[in-house]
């Protein structure tokens, strides 16, 4: 019994022994929240952009990219670096900010965070996006940003912020589109309008003003219609195609606000029109006028002390934009004014916008052989005949066919018609400030002076405020 007690004391000691040894081997901080040095790292750099000290938080995380390469906090480092520079502000942060997103997209394209870099990228140039009347060199890259978020990163939930910001971009850069177009009109270069309008539609069917476009679109046809009209060279033969080509284009772009914005206001506009003009005037379906109230309604209009306020700032309005509808992705081939010019021949020719050819073209719309290029000042050949004859440079059709610039009375739309042609403009050449038409003064000598002007190469020097105007 008594060496059982003494193995037993022993086993005893043993034991407090080896306990007494592991509670000295235990770390007193383990539960105290010890942090790993390139966490502490990443904290202190939080902590610094919360107070905005930028420079020293960028140092901080600079450090940490360099002396901890294999950190789990490497990307988000990298991420708070750009965060740090779009936090910042400035055109130079700004751009560093563009920069290291990008950078960070490079190197991590499969992380979530990479379509959140794609739309601070697109939000940067979206900031310093400028009125339709300026610079729009940020807003078109800021509509590439953001169609890169929507094609690059289709799953993504940021996409429908992507989608609401690039209706802004379009409704700004169409708005931009519409202002050179009216202004085309207002100087009689009807081709060069009708490229900008058509362009316009085709290319931003969202526009709030869509429907003001095509109507515009389809007065620069009338235009060229009564200019044909009055054109003293060419034949009835080939002045009656060239009308019935034009005509059929300005139906076109009448039909078209009735067919797909049924419930805006130039739809009883243009059913007038088609009317006058004798063609068919189509009817809208449920689906196009659904579709068009629901963009309709999710416009919003400024009041009136906003109107007056956005006048001092650099931004442009986008209240106008709509909330409803898929943006453009992707842009179609825009219309160049010698497409217009050449279709307007082509079809006195007989043929097709596709047979006109740039050059030298003969009234059949074959390209003549060995034959010197034409001059403006060469006289036309009769355009009532079959063909040119062999010993006779063809003239452009162009040429033969467009008034003269050097005489401004051809010029004028709306004059006195034939009693068998068309029914002449209701309205004039003249916008309103609501982007209809107004009825046109009478023509005198500063008008005659205006146009002898514009068909000039010399420009007119401009007097008091005109002086402001770039154009």
């Amino acid at each position: 019994m008594r060496r059982k007690s003494i193995f037993v004391l022993l086993g005893l000691l043993l034991a407090f022994t080896v306990a007494c040894t592991n509670k000295k081997s235990v770390n007193p901080l383990a539960n105290v929240g010890s942090k790993q040095p390139d966490k502490v790292l990443f904290d202190r750099a939080m902590d610094a952009m919360k107070h905005n000290r930028f420079d020293v938080a960028r140092m901080t995380l600079q450090t940490l990219i360099n002396t901890y390469p294999d950190s789990e906090f490497i990307a988000r480092a990298k991420l708070a670096v750009a965060d740090s520079w779009y936090a910042e502000g400035g055109t130079t942060a700004l751009q560093q900010a563009e920069i290291e997103y990008k950078d960070f997209r490079t190197f991590f394209p499969n992380m979530p965070e990479a379509a959140e870099a794609q739309l601070k990228v697109a939000n940067i140039h979206y900031e310093q996006m400028e009125k339709p009347d300026r610079d729009y060199t940020h807003a078109m890259r800021a509509e590439e940003e953001y169609r890169a978020l929507i094609q690059e990163y289709p799953d993504s939930k940021l996409v429908p912020q992507a989608k609401q910001r690039l209706r802004e971009v379009q409704e700004v850069l169409a708005d931009r589109e519409f202002g050179i177009g009216k202004f085309y009109f207002s100087r009689l270069a009807y081709p060069a309008a009708i490229a900008r309008l058509k362009t316009l539609v085709d290319r931003y069917p969202l526009y709030s003003g869509a429907d003001q476009a095509l109507y515009l679109l389809g007065q620069s046809y009338e235009a060229e219609i009564n200019t044909v009209r009055k054109n003293p060279r060419g034949g009835e033969v080939v002045k009656a195609r060239m009308i019935d080509d034009l005509t059929k284009d300005a139906a076109a772009a009448y039909a078209k606000i009735i067919t797909r914005y049924p419930a805006m206001d130039r739809a009883l506009d243009a059913k007038a029109r088609l009317e006058a003009l004798h063609q068919p005037v189509p009817r809208p379906t449920r689906a196009a006028l659904e579709q068009n109230k629901k963009e309709v309604a999710s416009r919003h209009e400024e009041g009136t002390i906003a109107n007056m306020l956005g006048n001092f700032e650099k931004h442009p309005d986008v209240a106008l934009a709509s909330h409803y509808g898929e943006p453009t992705m992707v842009d179609p081939a825009p219309t160049n004014p010698r497409d217009v010019v050449g279709k307007v021949a082509a079809a006195a020719m007989g043929g097709t916008a596709g047979d006109e050819k740039i050059g030298v073209v003969t009234t059949n719309g074959t390209a003549a052989p060995n034959q010197p290029t034409p001059r403006s000042d060469a006289p036309a050949a009769p355009a009532d005949s079959a063909a040119a004859p062999a010993d006779q440079p063809a003239t452009t059709a162009a040429a033969e066919f467009r008034p003269s610039v050097a005489d401004p009375n051809e010029l004028k739309p709306n004059v006195e018609a034939d009693p068998n042609a068309l029914p002449p403009l209701q309205q004039s050449n003249q916008l309103d400030n609501g982007g209809g038409l107004q009825s046109a003064p009478s023509a005198g000598a500063t008008k005659t002076e205006e146009m002898a002007d514009i068909s000039s190469s010399k420009k007119k020097k401009k007097k008091g405020l005109a002086k402001l105007n770039p154009f």
